[in-house]
């Protein structure tokens, strides 16, 4: 698979905004939306999974609904930078299921993270966990979410 962006015809882009709104319609239920036949549609969503466009289909839990109700954005500055020990880090940070999103930044810190807990007891948990107990963490910031005025997983394509 290669990282150049993919050659979206106007029908991939309407499968895809179409999927990105709501990924449960049906097939059939697809096709109607975007114009096209049954087994076109299929065929094409077939071939933007494939070619990675598509990564995964998922649901979007509410925080609230299921007890995760801390957001905490995450700064982390690492003291060695080799392209190993960010790899590690990485590695630490993927295996904790509370941390949604980890982004290599520059400039300013090594790392980004997106974590949700329960409450600020769970994340000093996962502080202590992650951070505290890394020997290559030097720098730790975080900010805490009052409040959430959006939310989008929608890429306009």
């Amino acid at each position: 698979m290669s990282n150049e962006p993919e050659i979206l015809d106007d029908l991939d882009r309407r499968i895809l905004n179409t999927l990105q709104v709501d990924a449960s319609h049906t097939n059939a239920e697809l096709a109607e939306l975007v114009h096209v036949s049954q087994p076109t549609c299929l065929r094409r969503v077939k071939q933007l999974t494939a070619n990675g466009v598509i990564e995964r289909q998922v649901a979007i839990v509410s925080p609230d609904k299921v007890g995760a109700r801390l957001t905490a954005i995450v700064e982390i500055s690492l003291d060695v930078q080799a392209a190993d020990r960010m790899q590690e880090f990485e590695r630490a940070v993927a295996d904790e299921a509370a941390v949604l999103q980890c982004y290599r930044v520059a400039p300013g810190p090594d790392f980004v993270l997106v974590v949700q807990v329960a409450d600020m007891p769970a994340y000093h948990a996962l502080a202590h966990r992650l951070f505290t107990t890394h020997s290559n963490v030097r720098n730790v910031k975080a900010y805490f979410s009052t409040f959430r005025s959006k939310f989008e997983t929608r890429i306009v394509v």
